[in-house]
């Protein structure tokens, strides 16, 4: 496996790659590697020829007062684990090598990233989208894999890829969660043992909504009113949102329609750490897959 720390290095390599006739496969990622980023890096591996995982802790997604400081960095411990897993290359750039004195362009997806998480970190996904296309470029994956955890990160990035006609195709993988249901993050990290047992009612929110839809609730003003109980019930949690959207737009509907897909997501705060968590319900007869 290379660990890749410039720009020239990195193209060099995909010409060659190119020439090869191999296909690539990028797998963003801003490091503090977990078995999330390793669902991806797998599903990675099985379609295409050569796996590219980015390290990159992108300053311009973080809001004034946030955690870029703080954020989890350790290229050695994320080299191995990345290397175990089957990948070709890491990225790991510095922030001088991504964006350079004088740089002056960013890349903006409108509407769609002013809710959610967009609403509480205004900025964000300018940085995200910005990141990723200067990544796109770069890398020139064929496929690009993301986590359905970033539910809207990924409503964003096929959004504008469509809208651009990058070259490529957005694959989204599930969730993966630990034993008790908390879904991974890098954050989790931050989190005491009782933020830690806490953060439990997230997913547990979560699973109260589903099933109030799968038994024909369609009000969602119900629905949310009892995944706020549930998380109220925990004294170190704080409600940042919880959402139920429909659509590409990530809608938000006073009432489900008779079939389709409902999106039901939240973040929350424990302690310090915000922490995000989302489910995909099928309104119809309750199967759930990714959205498109």
């Amino acid at each position: 496996m290379k660990v890749i720390r410039t720009i020239a290095e990195l193209k060099e390599w995909v010409i060659e790659t190119k020439q090869a006739g191999r296909t690539i496969g990028l797998v963003p990622t801003m490091g503090w590697l977990h078995e999330g980023h390793f669902s991806l890096l797998r599903e990675a591996k099985k379609n295409c020829n050569q796996v590219v995982v980015s390290i990159f802790v992108n300053p311009l997604q973080f809001g004034q007062g946030e955690d870029y400081e703080e954020y989890p960095r350790d290229l050695t411990r994320d080299s191995r684990g990345a290397e175990k897993e089957g990948a070709d290359v890491i990225f790991a750039p510095s922030v001088q090598e991504m964006y350079p004195r004088g740089f002056k362009t960013t890349v903006e997806v409108k509407g769609i990233t002013e809710k959610l998480c967009g609403a509480s970190r205004p900025g964000h996904f300018l940085g995200v989208c910005t990141v990723v296309t200067k990544l796109f470029n770069l890398v020139q994956p064929d496929k690009a894999f993301f986590g359905q955890k970033d539910a809207q990160q990924v409503a964003v990035i096929k959004t504008m890829v469509e809208d651009l006609n990058m070259p490529l195709s957005i694959e989204v993988v599930p969730i993966v969660r630990e034993a008790d249901g908390l879904a991974l993050s890098s954050r989790n990290s931050y989190l005491s043992q009782e933020e830690r047992k806490g953060a439990l009612v997230l997913s547990k929110a979560l699973r109260i909504g589903e099933n109030l839809i799968l038994q024909g609730e369609r009000k969602t003003s119900i629905i949310k009113k009892n995944m706020e109980e549930v998380i109220k019930e925990e004294r170190l949690a704080k409600i940042d949102y919880i959402a139920i959207c429909i659509g590409k737009e990530l809608e938000e509907a006073e009432e489900l329609p008779p079939s389709g897909e409902a999106l039901l997501a939240l973040a929350v705060y424990m302690g310090k750490t915000r922490l995000i968590d989302n489910t995909v319900v099928c309104i119809d007869n309750g199967n759930k897959r990714l959205i498109d």
